[in-house]
């Protein structure tokens, strides 16, 4: 990151610390001196361990930048033309439920072609082939029809790492495809395929790529060196879920939060070492998959299935439960967002066709409002509005208020009239463009305003 950006973020964290100490009577300036202090480490240790790898505007991973949903200084229309948003072009994709990355104006695309899982680099703005490299698969999903790949790519200081569905993990070359090194990793650790096949996607955090493996005996989390694979540790005996772990520094102490199968696990991305651990799922047919998110000195983690969700005020060694409940926002497998203080998201199930959009304070737990019906989507912030690309192939962009929902715009980006034609992977946004597939096709919507065309 160059030091302009650093400045600015360094500079917006520091004027929302204030801010938030203007409304706490009682406290001395000694105090918020210090508290300042944390706040500043706890965002140096946030950007310097992160698993960013691009320039501004890039989409490294699962979620963006931070694998929050959020996306950094970009410039939306205000409203759609009345044909709806331009699309600058298409290519034809095989199956697999894995969004893309785009890092360098380049877009990463990972799916699946007849018995090959097939990683792709494309032209950002033209979505012209770069490089293609592909890796022979028999993975037959136990339950689902599609036998793709299900993790986001992620794009690490010029590496592209790739989680296929069979656990085959792969590195490769930005610039070239060329293979860096590979494992498979369930064969080796014993991992467990599941209902869907692996579909944690990893992350990149000191230095070392982690993992929720589901490996036995003690391989549940592990960490690979990122130049050669080498298994750097193994910890836990936690088995696998859908959802990708995340990484905050807490008091000064990095963590990285697995939600794993059963289990909420914070570890020491340099050692393994288990820093809190409690109870979160089901036993039974119920998936853990939404990305576990952390505000300040709280996490916040949700799933469908009869689980709902959990707020955790969490410190260096210890996550205290604020509260739980099944009322709130029960997440099947998509991600909320946060703006101002409240989360927006996606309640209920898609596969039971009882989804409703809704926001919500995690502080409290009290729902603002809810849009029943609303059915299963994917959300983006950016430029102070939500991007919800909704599995119908519908995109909404709306105005993020906790009085009520405020649709701005809406286009149907997609034809989903066939049975299996949804929109199931997740959407990326980059430079104003945004990257999204359904079952056959990727396409790239430009979302710029005139100004920045």
């Amino acid at each position: 990151m160059n030091r302009r950006n650093l400045g600015r973020n360094l500079g917006t964290a520091v004027a929302g610390r204030l801010t938030s100490m203007g409304g706490q009577n009682g406290l001395n300036f000694a105090d918020s001196l210090r508290r300042t202090a944390i706040a500043l480490t706890a965002v140096l240790g946030c950007l310097l361990g992160s698993p960013r790898g691009g320039l501004a505007g890039d989409w490294p991973q699962i979620l963006g930048p931070d694998r929050n949903g959020k996306a950094h200084g970009e410039h939306l229309l205000k409203a759609f033309p009345a044909s709806g948003p331009k699309t600058v072009w298409t290519y034809p994709v095989g199956s697999g439920f894995a969004g893309v990355a785009v890092v360098d104006k380049r877009v990463v695309l990972f799916h699946r072609l007849q018995d090959e899982s097939v990683a792709e680099a494309l032209d950002a703005a033209t979505g012209k082939p770069l490089w293609k490299r592909t890796f022979p698969t028999r993975y037959v999903s136990r339950i689902s029809e599609d036998n793709g790949p299900r993790c986001v790519p992620l794009v690490h200081e010029g590496s592209v790492f790739l989680f296929g569905a069979s656990g085959d993990l792969h590195c490769l070359s930005l610039d070239s495809g060329k293979l860096r090194w590979e494992r498979n990793v369930y064969a080796e650790f014993h991992g467990d395929e599941g209902y869907f096949g692996a579909g944690s996607s990893p992350i990149v955090d000191s230095g070392r790529l982690l993992l929720n493996v589901g490996g036995r005996p003690g391989a549940g989390l592990a960490a690979f060196s990122l130049n050669d694979g080498k298994t750097l540790w193994k910890a836990t005996d936690e088995a696998a879920s859908y959802s990708s772990p995340t990484a905050a520094t807490i008091d000064g102490v990095r963590h990285v939060v697995f939600v794993t199968r059963l289990n909420v696990v914070s570890v020491d991305p340099k050692t393994g070492q288990e820093r809190f651990r409690f109870p979160f799922g089901a036993r039974g047919p119920t998936v853990n998959a939404a990305t576990p998110l952390i505000l300040g000195n709280n996490l916040f983690v949700s799933a469908s299935y009869d689980i709902g969700a959990e707020w955790a005020k969490i410190s260096k060694d210890k996550a205290d439960i604020v509260w739980q409940n099944d009322d709130t926002m029960s997440s099947q497998y998509s991600t909320c967002v946060e703006k101002d203080g409240f989360l927006y998201g996606v309640d209920g199930r898609q596969d039971v066709g009882v989804a409703r959009l809704r926001c919500f304070d995690p502080r409290t737990g009290t729902v603002q409002w809810t849009e029943e019906g609303f059915g299963t989507a994917s959300l983006i912030l950016a430029d102070n509005r939500l991007l919800i690309l909704k599995t119908d192939g519908r995109l909404i962009l709306a105005e993020p208020s906790p009085k009520k929902f405020r649709p701005l715009a809406t286009a149907a980006i997609f034809d989903t009239s066939g049975s299996r034609n949804v929109v199931q992977a997740l959407p990326a946004l980059s430079n104003g463009r945004l990257y999204a597939r359904d079952a056959t096709t990727l396409k790239c919507i430009d979302l710029r305003p005139p100004t920045e065309k």
